[in-house]
């Protein structure tokens, strides 16, 4: 918990008690439900926490911002996200239900009123999103494939409506069908952990 609040001093108090929850509620269901390897648990902080909110140091999502989390798994990048940007609303969805299982556990333990959760296919989503998030689910044409029709054009955020990936190693033949469209950030600028080495903060324009 220590590093997230190295990186991010201005979490509020409720913040941090929701963040310092984390460990507790997933150990906790990884010990029924294995959503997290045994290697990731004991570094859940850096690997899934801190990860996910690299996110946060590339936008600051706006009060309403749309936010749909495809593949959340056990609840990444939306759950820490969620409470980073509690005046945003976010829909964690996975087609596996054990995982959602444990996303929505997590979300009710936390309080977070601005999360849903949802077990689908991205191909059924309906409704409409300013942004999609998501961390190595697919290669990015596929998750533009599926959010086409989901995300909206335009947008009020420092960034343009559009999806935001984690992603790691080379995706240079990935992004190149979306051109001047996208937006790269490398992780290790933001936090100084070997783990980040390597991995980035994707954007492509809607």
């Amino acid at each position: 918990m220590d590093i997230i609040a190295k990186y991010f001093p201005e979490l509020t108090s409720i913040q941090r008690e929701q963040l310092a929850m984390l460990e507790e509620l997933y150990r906790d269901w990884n010990a029924k439900i294995n959503v997290i390897s045994r290697k990731d648990i004991d570094k859940l902080y850096v690997h899934h926490v801190l990860h996910s909110l690299a996110i946060a140091k590339v936008i600051l999502f706006v009060k309403g911002t749309r936010v749909l989390d495809i593949g959340t798994g056990g609840g990444f990048p939306g759950i820490p996200l969620a409470i980073f940007f509690p005046q945003a609303n976010f829909l964690l969805v996975d087609s596996i239900g054990k995982k959602i299982t444990v996303t929505s556990a997590v979300a009710e333990a936390l309080k977070l009123k601005n999360v849903e959760t949802l077990k689908a296919r991205v191909e059924e989503i309906k409704g409409t999103f300013d942004f999609a998030v998501t961390r190595a689910v697919a290669p990015m044409p596929r998750i533009v494939g599926w959010t086409q029709n989901i995300i909206k054009p335009g947008g009020y955020n420092s960034l343009p409506n559009g999806i935001i990936a984690l992603k790691g190693g080379d995706i240079s033949k990935e992004l190149a069908p979306f051109g001047k469209r996208v937006k790269r950030w490398r992780i290790p600028t933001f936090f100084e952990e070997e783990y980040f080495e390597g991995k980035q903060v994707v954007f492509v324009e809607k």
